[in-house]
């Protein structure tokens, strides 16, 4: 157990990816003009997100929404401090994320041999050999390398995955010089003390290597599985603006766990974010119009806590009937 009260941050440091304007936009019906993703970029720079994927360098057949991704991340303005970051499949992805000047690159694939197949259509050895050259090109133009473990929580098709396993997976890409790896709870299925116990495990047996968690809220979890995280000592997670995004292979699976609302929570429990709520909210505000619908985000909804309103217009009758009783 972590000696320090989760509920308390006192100040300590957690990390916020941003992933909406990557892993939220690929998920949408509507493409996002240019000029306005590299808008929402700038504005998430400028609210002090700790690193932002920014988009994916695959192919435009495969995710049309994100065609556009060399220009956005040529264009974007590069905030001091921010990590810009890009999800790349193979080795040409990779190619074309370096000559973008992409900060780091963000590799895929699943612990699930079921999930990768129907994801990815290759089995988990093919892709980690394939991920296995890219990880080469990566480290010959000295561009760190993220790994991002799906189903690391659970699978929508096998159920759970051992333990044991997922950890297997780490250890495989911990041997090839990786920067970090993300837990990922692609479909929902995470809950706190199962995170507890991996989040320790890996801190345990990799004190020094990075280690992300990304969560959905498919199931009301996500905010708690976060704060297991923390009490397990991790420190750094994966967020989407306004909530965006899912996984065509989950039905009714949910965005991922939400920035402003993380965000809210934490720095009300005093840990310091780095990142400025209010900038983050207008950004989520400004979602709809982009996409063409509204977010799951509650803060959108009903503001942050500290939001006030006026009591009603009758107010003062209201008052002076009650002391006219007294």
């Amino acid at each position: 157990m972590n000696s320090r009260n989760v509920w308390n941050g006192e100040a300590r440091r957690i990390y916020i990816n941003e992933v909406g304007t990557r892993d939220g936009l690929q998920m949408e019906a509507a493409f996002v003009p240019t000029e306005d993703k590299i808008a929402l970029v700038n504005a998430l720079s400028q609210a002090g997100l700790s690193k932002i994927e920014v988009t994916a360098f695959v192919s435009p057949k495969a995710i049309p929404a994100l065609r556009d991704g060399e220009i956005v991340m040529r264009e974007i303005e590069r905030h001091p401090g921010t990590i810009y970051t890009a999800l790349v499949p193979n080795v040409r992805g990779a190619e074309r994320a370096i000559d973008a000047h992409t900060d780091e690159l963000n590799l895929v694939m699943s612990v699930s041999e079921t999930h990768n197949l129907c994801n990815l259509r290759m089995q988990r050895s093919q892709s980690f050999e394939a991920l296995k050259q890219v990880i080469a090109v990566a480290q010959q133009a000295a561009t760190p390398v993220n790994v991002s473990l799906s189903c690391c929580f659970g699978c929508p098709m096998e159920g759970d995955v051992p333990e044991a396993e997922v950890l297997g997976w780490v250890q495989r890409f911990a041997d090839l010089g990786v920067q970090g790896i993300t837990l990922c709870d692609t479909t929902g299925m995470a809950y706190p003390s199962q995170v507890h116990a991996m989040v320790k495990a890996f801190k345990t047996r990799w004190p020094q290597l990075g280690v992300t968690l990304h969560f959905h809220n498919t199931r009301g979890m996500a905010l708690a599985n976060v704060l297991a995280s923390i009490d397990a000592g991790a420190d750094r997670f994966d967020a989407s603006i306004g909530g965006l995004g899912g996984c065509p292979y989950a039905p009714g699976a949910s965005g991922n766990a939400c920035t402003e609302e993380i965000v809210h929570a934490l720095q009300l429990m005093g840990y310091d974010t780095g990142t400025d709520l209010a900038q983050i909210v207008a950004a989520a505000r400004a979602l709809p119009a982009l996409i063409g619908h509204e977010t799951p985000s509650q803060i959108v909804k009903a503001g942050t806590r500290w939001d006030l309103h006026q009591p009603p217009a009758d107010f003062a009758d209201i008052q002076e009937r009650a002391l006219a009783k007294a």
